[in-house]
């Protein structure tokens, strides 16, 4: 277990999925732990189990692809759990598009969320950081950031923007001991991707064969790095992307 007594995370997407493993296992870790979602039913009654096993959890609505909604989320959050000083941009949603049917208002709204809400989220955290002179940021991108799928090129656009986000924090703020890395997961076994394969069960198929260790991560698995990467134990670990794939993005073809 990672030791995050003290720190303050903020998760955002965190009532689902991934999201929501990496907010328990901060928690597990020691840490207080704001998150942010647009499922607000979910959210609350997450935070609502958290809070009775005597978590230190706190939910907030918000729309990561408007600034103000952001803004206010983080305002919230600061004034009942102090300053931010580990943040994981984990909101994202996922993107099938035809690039010369796909529309600017779709792609407006899609890399909103899944791009831009990176760069927003670091803008209203890293003052405080700054200050602190520590801090740690990770930002969830994917295995399609450097392999994808066939009209994924939104999708593959926005991770591999991410990445390259995070080497430019890595970069801009390592001189404040902030540090920030990216982690790519391949197939995780969330509701979202269930959904898929209920809609396209071949798809459930083909996945798995190509899986080298004969099997899907958990979200678990996929936290546990993020809780790692904002630990002390990670002191030296800047401006990496860590592929959490199984020996997925290994393979040839």
């Amino acid at each position: 277990m990672m030791n995050l007594k003290g720190e303050h995370v903020f998760v955002t997407g965190g009532a689902n999925g991934i999201g929501e493993a990496i907010v328990l296992d901060a928690l597990e870790s020691g840490a207080s732990v704001s998150f942010c979602d647009i499922q607000v039913d979910k959210g609350l009654a997450y935070e609502k189990l958290l809070t009775a096993k005597g978590y230190s959890a706190m939910f907030v609505q918000a729309d990561v692809a408007d600034f103000a909604s952001l803004s206010t989320a983080h305002q919230k959050v600061v004034a009942k759990m102090g300053n931010v000083t580990g943040l994981v941009n984990n909101a994202g949603v996922n993107c099938n598009a035809d690039p010369v049917e796909m529309t600017d208002e779709e792609w407006n709204r899609f890399m909103n969320v899944d791009l831009k809400s990176v760069w927003h989220t670091a803008k209203l955290c890293l003052p405080a950081m700054r200050a602190a002179r520590k801090g740690a940021i990770i930002n969830i991108a994917s295995i399609h950031a450097r392999m994808t799928y066939p009209k994924y090129f939104p999708y593959a656009a926005a991770k591999s923007g991410v990445i390259g986000l995070t080497r430019n924090l890595a970069l801009d703020e390592g001189v404040f001991q902030i540090r920030t890395n990216a982690v790519s997961p391949g197939y995780t076994l969330t509701p979202l991707l269930e959904q898929w394969f209920e809609q396209l069960p071949e798809k459930r198929i083909e996945s798995m064969a190509v899986q080298p260790m004969q099997r899907m991560a958990k979200t678990s698995e996929i936290a546990k790095v993020v809780t790692f990467l904002l630990s002390d134990d990670a002191s030296f670990v800047n401006g990496a992307d860590w592929n959490v794939d199984g020996g997925l993005s290994a393979r040839f073809a």
